[in-house]
């Protein structure tokens, strides 16, 4: 099981831990380690940008649409740091619920309809985890992170378990079946929203992959590591190929994110220090260059008033400036050497291709570099 240290020598100041739920054994227990730091600092980083480049935007009932935001970004940070099982599922739903209200009340003409598929999809997702953490607890009496990772389940009991928490996960990655919500829950969302749920919420999936599946499951992780995989690469090929087809810009960048957080994925399985690492700053570089593209195609819409390709042309005469910065946020997309993805994702792709946990590394290597590079530079 590998271990996420904490990047302080002062442990004392990056944690908290008082009482919350005594009967249930539960506590509010939060603490700043290296990935949960590094994540509550895209979350602060993201939500000024966001309300920066949308500030042009005018919402009806702007202070609700505000205030919902930032409770988000308290969902958002709560799941990042919570160190107690009961306490993510609370952040994990508190995450959640406003961004219902945003999409359905603030997105556009479909948005009713999206947003109910979201909440679906969303609840069965949450209902299950909170199943597996009952479980889990009901063998340990307890709802503590080091409980959890003491459980001692036998390999009958982790391989049902397994996919209690890996649905409520892959849900919001979201990884191949469980993805046709996102490419029109993206486009129907006002733009704030999007940024969140491309930017940052989709951190949480991989995150309980990281401290709450594999160090809790590992003998499931090992044993459905390369079916998760497989699903993976399936959910790679199959959205970068819809993207090829895509006139509208926030669907190109939606099936596109499919692809980037399908590679995490396939890293986190892959169970090696290398590829760990590289998710890790990956899906801080993820979330920096899914924002400044989501800003392009803010920016393009309303300068132009349109989404479709096929209506746009002459932008490098008309807007040089927003040009150049379209390029460098596309060449860290496809993560070209000197931007900020290349360091995360060639170390997940090493540490994919010598992975000891899987008999496919070259496959599972091979195949999503190629159509991530293809799709991209295609468009």
């Amino acid at each position: 099981m590998l271990a996420f240290t904490c990047y302080s020598n002062n442990a004392e100041a990056l944690s908290y831990n008082a009482s919350w739920m005594g009967i249930l054994n539960s506590s509010f227990a939060i603490k700043a380690d290296g990935m949960g730091a590094m994540l509550c600092m895209l979350t602060a980083v993201s939500f000024p940008l966001i309300f920066i480049s949308t500030w042009t935007t005018a919402y009806k009932n702007a202070k609700n649409f505000l205030g919902l935001m930032l409770l988000t970004q308290a969902g958002l940070m709560g799941v990042f740091l919570a160190m107690d099982a009961l306490l993510f599922y609370f952040f994990w739903e508190l995450a959640l619920i406003p961004v219902y209200f945003i999409c359905s009340q603030w997105g556009n003409e479909r948005r009713i309809k999206v947003t109910f598929k979201f909440f679906i999809y969303t609840f069965v997702g949450s209902l299950l985890m909170l199943i597996g953490i009952l479980y889990i607890y009901s063998k340990t009496n307890s709802f503590a992170i080091e409980a959890f990772y003491n459980s001692a389940l036998d390999s009958k009991q982790q391989m049902w378990v397994f996919w209690l928490f890996f649905v409520a996960f892959a849900i919001k990655m979201p990884i191949f079946p469980l993805h046709t919500w996102q490419p029109d829950a993206y486009e129907q969302s006002p733009t704030a929203a999007t940024m969140v749920l491309s930017g940052v919420m989709v951190k949480m999936g991989v995150l309980g992959l990281l401290r709450w599946l594999l160090p809790v499951l590992p003998i499931a992780s090992y044993s459905w590591g390369d079916t998760v995989s497989t699903m993976a690469v399936i959910g790679i090929i199959y959205a970068s190929l819809i993207a090829f087809q895509q006139d509208d810009m926030k669907r190109l960048v939606a099936y596109s994110s499919i692809a980037h957080i399908g590679l995490m994925c396939i890293a986190v399985f892959a169970e090696t220090r290398s590829s760990i690492q590289g998710t890790m700053l990956q899906m801080f570089s993820h979330g920096i260059n899914i924002l400044g593209m989501w800003i392009i195609v803010e920016i393009i819409e309303r300068k132009f008033g349109t989404r479709k390709m096929s209506e746009l042309g002459g932008i490098a005469k008309k807007a040089p400036a927003l040009t150049i910065f379209f390029f460098v946020i596309a060449f860290a997309n496809i993560a070209l050497p000197l931007t900020n993805a290349f360091v995360g994702e060639f170390l997940m792709f090493n540490g994919i291709l010598s992975s000891p946990i899987t008999h496919y590394g070259i496959a599972f290597t091979v195949a999503p570099e190629r159509v991530l590079s293809l799709v991209q530079f295609t468009h």
